[in-house]
């Protein structure tokens, strides 16, 4: 089998499980809503693009909440409604999230602002808007997207990106700290990911010692490892999942 085969044999990893995916209209995101449905999650997709997250929830069928997660009311009110149509919420993916390039002396602090806002603060208000949910759940779990660019920003022009990414990382060693036992909380760090986000940023792949980029599929895997009860003893990681770019 191909390692990007995305018609691999499901397992029903998540059966029973009811997962909200952010940043679910497109990318990472996209195709994690797209696993879990086929691991047996009853998966509701956020995204900001309306059309594209119908679309996408319709694709895989699941339930579409749009949602601008720098809004925090907006962001409760929506959980609050994926919570009932799902009956509940045990799991959440924060994929939602912008790439940002920019040399530290031309960013403006209305740039810095967004990218932090989006990033980590968007991050953080789906977490905080899940949490009282979650911890009604025997088996709850939220895993957060980083970068390995969070984890070694050894690459100029991203300060701003990378301090958003950072910034996640360590909020969620801290959420795990905080809410463990109850809710396993645990990051994925990817390098550079065939996506339209990637679009301008692309590099040069020999920075990579598997010399190519990763299929979103690859990065969406690592995310159901982390979700699922194969990483039941696992909380307070930071997965690189980055084809041999930092080599923590």
């Amino acid at each position: 089998m191909d390692m990007n085969d995305h018609a691999e044999t499901p397992t029903q990893r998540l059966k029973g499980r009811r997962i909200l995916v952010t940043g679910a209209a497109s990318g990472i995101g996209r195709s994690t809503a797209e696993l879990f449905a086929r691991e047996g999650a009853a998966v509701g997709l956020l995204d900001r693009d309306k059309e594209r997250l119908q679309a996408a929830a319709e694709e895989i069928g699941g339930w579409a909440f749009p949602v601008d997660i720098t809004d925090d009311e907006a962001v409760v009110s929506s959980i609050s409604e994926a919570a009932a149509t799902l009956s509940g919420i045990d799991g959440v993916v924060n994929a939602a999230g912008i790439m940002f390039r920019g040399h530290a002396a031309d960013v403006s602090a209305q740039d810095w602002r967004k990218v932090i806002e989006i990033n980590l603060t968007g991050t953080y208000n789906v977490v905080r808007g899940c949490i009282p949910w979650l911890s009604r759940e025997p088996l709850a779990t939220v895993v957060t997207i980083a970068s390995a660019a969070g984890l070694l920003p050894n690459a100029a022009g991203y300060t701003a990106y990378a301090a958003s990414k950072g910034g996640v990382v360590a909020l969620t060693k801290a959420l795990a700290a905080e809410l463990a036992p109850k809710i396993r909380v645990n990051t994925v760090c990817p390098g550079m990911v065939d996506t339209a986000m990637a679009d301008g940023h692309r590099g040069n792949v020999g920075a990579y010692a598997l010399n190519r980029l990763a299929d979103p599929v690859e990065i969406a895997r690592a995310i159901l490892f982390l979700t699922s009860q194969e990483s039941s003893y696992i909380t307070g990681s930071a997965l690189a999942v980055d084809g041999g770019r930092t080599f923590h």
